[in-house]
């Protein structure tokens, strides 16, 4: 009896060695600090300088009669100005885009109505919001496409020495959209971006010509938006 006593007692101290090396070679978790998480933020900010480049083209005619004038369209100016847009990425690859600036533009008359020179100048004011999608499977690379919704209000129209009463007509319209930001970092980065917006106002105009001729027109105004920037993620 005394004898396994012994035993037992051997093979216990024995057990509880074992047990302390195998608890000593297994790792630690204590001082180790975990990994950080990286947030992700639904907010992005560019600022851009823009390009608005019209592709313009218009049906005039005599506002009292309705009979079209030919050849007769109009030319209206390209204008480069600042840009403001704000982002919201409702998962990582949609978002919706709200851009907005102030752009001013000349209107010249061309063929038939040419010789009256100017017909006046004219401040657009844009707002446009686009859905994107942003493809992001290929690292700081980062291209998207967009398609949204155009309304331009006209301001500060003023006519030409040749012309009075100029008044444009507010317009909606649809906007497309493709482009890319290339992150630098996480926050910052370069954008470069093209729109297409579809802006078909109406718009009335007399000429200070003998019989003070009333004209009105349908002008497709439709331009390119060509923009490179900065990028901010939030």
């Amino acid at each position: 009896m005394i004898r396994f006593g012994k035993l037992a007692l051997g093979a216990a101290a024995l057990l509880g060695l074992t047990s302390f090396a195998t608890a000593a070679d297994l790792p630690t978790t204590k001082g180790v600090a975990a990994a950080p998480v990286e947030m992700w933020s639904p907010w992005m900010v560019r600022v851009r300088a823009i390009a608005v480049i019209p592709d313009e083209s218009a049906r005039i005619r005599n506002a009292v009669t309705n009979a079209a004038i030919t050849p007769a369209s109009v030319n209206i100016s390209n204008s480069v100005v600042p840009e403001v847009d704000i982002s919201y990425f409702f998962t990582k690859n949609i978002a919706v885009e709200a851009i907005c600036c102030i752009t001013p533009h000349k209107i010249r008359g061309t063929g038939a109505i040419a010789a009256l020179g100017q017909i006046g100048k004219t401040t657009l004011f844009p707002p446009t919001v686009m859905l994107q999608y942003h493809f992001t499977e290929m690292g700081a690379f980062k291209p998207y496409v967009g398609i949204g919704l155009n309304y331009t209000k006209f301001l500060r129209e003023r006519t030409g020495p040749n012309y009075v009463g100029l008044n444009i007509r507010d317009s909606w319209g649809v906007a497309g959209q493709i482009g890319f930001d290339y992150m630098i970092d996480r926050h910052w980065g370069i954008n470069f971006d093209v729109k297409k917006i579809y802006m078909e106002p109406r718009a009335t105009v007399t000429a200070l010509t003998p019989g003070a001729l009333p004209v009105s027109a349908k002008v497709k105004i439709n331009p390119w938006i060509i923009g490179t920037g900065v990028t901010y993620r939030f």
